[in-house]
């Protein structure tokens, strides 16, 4: 059986490095394309990502397939049983709720906790093939003279110091990450979406509302059943507002908006209008 010094535990895929070549990497990110895309660039085995509530179009799995036709092994947790950007919850409790032909191969299978699966994976033989290049993009939404603009981010890493006071449609999960709770050196923007990943808000769901609140910006989810999370256009287009917190809602801001409709008060909110 593999040794768990094979298995790496990290909040984020984006925290691969080379350090944690060949490992196994159980990653708190969401299972979108663009995550599978890291693991297999950066040097990873196998990975083990959260399935983000599966979500509109099955984004929150889309991985899977993607780094079955390279034959990299992949799962993705319940989001029931682990916190996303939290991987210590996902190791502690996190039970596996699809997979791909690659990690079934290696033992691998639904219902399995996630150290199991992670140790079955370790079986499978270093990576050594190329991803197929996949870019999360940056765009602008909306450009009303005098107005906020409004640019959509696939991911937060993409928010620019020059975001001050506009309003960010991100497409990443809602969650702080356990070893980095908080909105840090980003600039202070207007407004900032999230998608909520399946979060179950009466749980503390969604940790990035009162972050962004202690910093006076108005932030809300993005309902996962409505917008694919990983694609800010999709959130622009047809997501609607699960949650969002108190700066958001004296601005004009609730829950069950369209994201266009909540924006739109967020930004007259602002405005005194």
């Amino acid at each position: 059986m593999a040794a768990d010094s094979d298995i790496a535990i990290l909040d984020s895929v984006t925290k691969l490095g080379p350090a944690y070549r060949d490992k196994v990497a159980i990653a708190a990110s969401h299972g979108g394309v663009y995550a599978g895309y890291v693991a297999a660039r950066d040097g990873a085995r196998a990975v083990i990502l959260h399935d983000a509530g599966i979500g509109k179009d099955r984004a929150g799995v889309a991985s899977l397939d993607y780094l079955d036709r390279i034959g990299f092994p992949a799962a993705t947790i319940d989001h029931r049983t682990g916190r996303i950007g939290d991987g210590a919850s996902m190791a502690a409790g996190g039970v596996i709720s699809y997979l791909n032909k690659a990690a079934a191969a290696l033992g691998c299978a639904a219902g399995q906790t996630a150290m199991d699966c992670a140790r079955a994976m370790a079986r499978a033989a270093p990576f050594r093939g190329t991803a197929p290049k996949y870019d999360e993009g940056r765009s602008l939404l909306r450009h009303n003279p005098g107005e906020p603009e409004v640019w959509g981010c696939d991911s937060v890493s993409l928010v620019k110091d020059g975001d001050e006071g506009h309003v960010i449609v991100s497409a990443s999960h809602g969650e702080v990450l356990a070893a980095d709770p908080s909105w840090g050196k980003r600039p202070k923007v207007l407004a900032a979406l999230f998608n909520d990943a399946g979060a179950d808000l009466a749980k503390g769901g969604g940790s990035r509302l009162p972050d962004l609140d202690r910093l006076g910006i108005a932030g809300a989810l993005v309902d996962c059943r409505t917008a694919r999370i990983g694609d800010s256009r999709s959130a622009w287009e047809t997501g609607v507002v699960s949650a969002c917190n108190d700066r958001a809602r004296a601005l004009g801001g609730w829950a069950g908006q369209t994201t266009q409709a909540f924006v739109a008060a967020v930004i007259d909110g602002a405005k005194g209008r």
